[in-house]
């Protein structure tokens, strides 16, 4: 389950927003810098292709994967997002920092796999959404 001690309701509310962005969000999950999955949603009526064990430990992996990617924004420039194909569904992961570039959470997200616009849901919906949810997603981390 989710950690319960770490549940906030900002974060089940933040799922379920980035989930009502657009029809193609299967599932949306904020993990904690730890990748401990601290609030969930998913589109209604969806059958998950994951158990809630299976999501536990891709959070767990794409925590550590954005720590990867956070050692090279000096070179390479702040990362937007990443993304993965599968024959199944589209999984795309936003990092969100602290002011020191410290990774505070990872939005996890997955989209139905004939989604074409994917990228520009996620430019032009769903990181609008987590800047305007930053600050207060960061004061809940304290």
């Amino acid at each position: 389950m989710i950690g319960r001690a770490l549940e906030k309701p900002i974060y089940a509310s933040l799922c379920r927003s980035v989930v009502a962005l657009d029809p193609s969000i299967r599932f949306a999950g904020i993990a904690n810098e730890d990748g401990i999955l601290v609030g969930v949603s998913q589109r209604k009526g969806l059958k998950p292709l994951l158990s809630f064990e299976e999501r536990a430990q891709y959070a767990i992996t794409a925590a550590t994967r954005q720590y990867t990617r956070l050692r090279w924004e000096v070179l390479l420039g702040k990362i937007l997002y990443a993304s993965s194909h599968y024959a199944k569904l589209i999984r795309a992961t936003i990092p969100i920092t602290d002011d020191n570039r410290r990774l505070s959470y990872v939005l996890l997200m997955s989209f139905d796999s004939n989604t074409d616009n994917f990228h520009e849901i996620v430019i032009e919906k769903v990181i609008p959404l987590v800047k305007k949810k930053r600050a207060s997603l960061l004061k809940a981390s304290d």
